[in-house]
């Protein structure tokens, strides 16, 4: 496959700040036990600050997403890695958990921005191959969110959580650089698009594969964000160092991400559907054969959780990509949906997860989690009607 310097350029630039934007989306989760303990807060309490993180980087997704689907101008990727990187770098070291939770939201906020647009210039600036380019930028955000936990996590453990704000320097830097080297297109000579919010939901939300695809990513949301907020205070009450537990988290994120890139080769290889059903179903035995290890096989136990990380995410490119190409003229919006709504929705759900998960035990709620992809995975055969995948 061979790339032109105009398409592999912005892909670069997009893809870095990708990678950027989403190790600060992930540097929360590992440390969150211990901030939480620093602001005299409890574990409902710390889940539902992390759902209501995911809801403002997620839930406006589509929103926004619309505003890049109507705009030529470039800058809501810039402005949403700015404010990510410098807002969530700076929430740890806060002492008062009001002041916590205004930075967490404008920081997830950022990342609200910078989605969207950023999916949608992805497929603007293919040439060629789209599906192996937003494959490409799904694992490098993949890949930065699994850095996160290790990023966060050592300096916590190190430093102290006080010193993080200095770990603003790199997305800032790269806002600034991406700014000078990511070519415009508000000059285009072409038509710009005057696309009607309102009926852009109508469409998508009334497209029977668009509701199924939507449901499959807030599956395999429920199943991430689940594992990577509830995990870390039982390993806390474990008795496990910040380091230790944020990097159970990047091998977790990592192995998703190297999913990520792995997931269009097997595509073509087994199939699509086969694809979603073997991304949907594996979750459930091996979060029952974590169940059976975390306590007695500590290391065996991390290894399946790392697997998990895999399997959930390795039909995630595929996701968007399908999605993306049934109303191409949505782009943006359904980046948005696919990639931040289904995480809104369940963030929603979590601040409830978490309440229940104190009331009862942590890793018998996962195992009931992991059970709905599990249970929902027939709604793939709807996907592919005349397919004998």
């Amino acid at each position: 496959m061979i790339y032109t310097n105009e398409e592999r350029k912005p892909q670069i630039w997009f893809c870095g700040g990708h990678f950027i934007n989403d190790i600060y989306t992930g540097f929360l989760n590992p440390i969150m036990p211990f901030i939480a303990e620093q602001v005299k807060i409890s574990m409902p309490v710390a889940t539902i600050i992390l759902s209501c993180s995911h809801i403002f980087s997620s839930l406006l997704q589509p929103f926004f997403g619309f505003f890049a689907d109507n705009m030529r101008k470039r800058g809501l990727i810039f402005w949403g890695l700015i404010f990510t990187s410098l807002f969530i770098s700076f929430s740890p070291a806060s002492k008062n958990i009001i002041t916590m939770v205004i930075l967490i939201m404008l920081g997830s906020l950022g990342s609200s921005l910078f989605h969207p647009q950023s999916l949608g210039l992805i497929s603007k600036f293919s040439k060629s191959d789209i599906v192996r380019n937003m494959g490409i930028f799904i694992a490098c955000g993949t890949l930065g969110y699994s850095m996160g936990p290790l990023f966060s996590s050592g300096i916590a453990q190190y430093f102290g959580l006080d010193k993080m704000p200095y770990l603003s320097l790199l997305g800032i830097c790269w806002a600034v650089l991406m700014f000078n080297m990511v070519p415009k297109f508000s000059d285009e000579n072409t038509q710009k698009p005057n696309i009607d919010f309102v009926k852009a939901l109508k469409d998508i939300l009334s497209n029977r594969k668009l509701n199924i695809l939507n449901i499959i990513a807030m599956l395999k949301s429920l199943m991430t964000t689940s594992c990577s907020i509830l995990l870390p205070f039982l390993w806390k009450a474990q008795g496990y160092s910040k380091f230790q537990i944020g990097a159970a988290l990047f091998s977790f994120i990592f192995l998703g991400g190297i999913a990520s890139l792995l997931s269009p080769k097997f595509e073509h290889k087994i199939g699509t559907a086969n694809v979603f059903y073997f991304s949907m179903i594996t979750t459930l035995p091996l979060m029952i054969l974590f169940m059976f290890t975390y306590k007695n096989m500590p290391l065996l136990s991390f290894i399946i959780f790392a697997l998990m990380g895999f399997v959930t995410m390795f039909a995630t490119p595929i996701t968007m990509n399908l999605a993306q190409n049934v109303l191409p003229e949505y782009k943006s919006i359904i980046g948005g949906f696919i990639n931040g709504f289904s995480w809104g929705i369940v963030a929603i759900a979590m601040s409830i997860i978490g309440y229940i998960a104190q009331a009862t035990s942590i890793v018998p709620v996962l195992v009931i989690i992991s059970a709905i992809p599990a249970i929902c995975s027939y709604s793939v055969k709807y996907l592919f009607p005349k397919s004998k995948n």
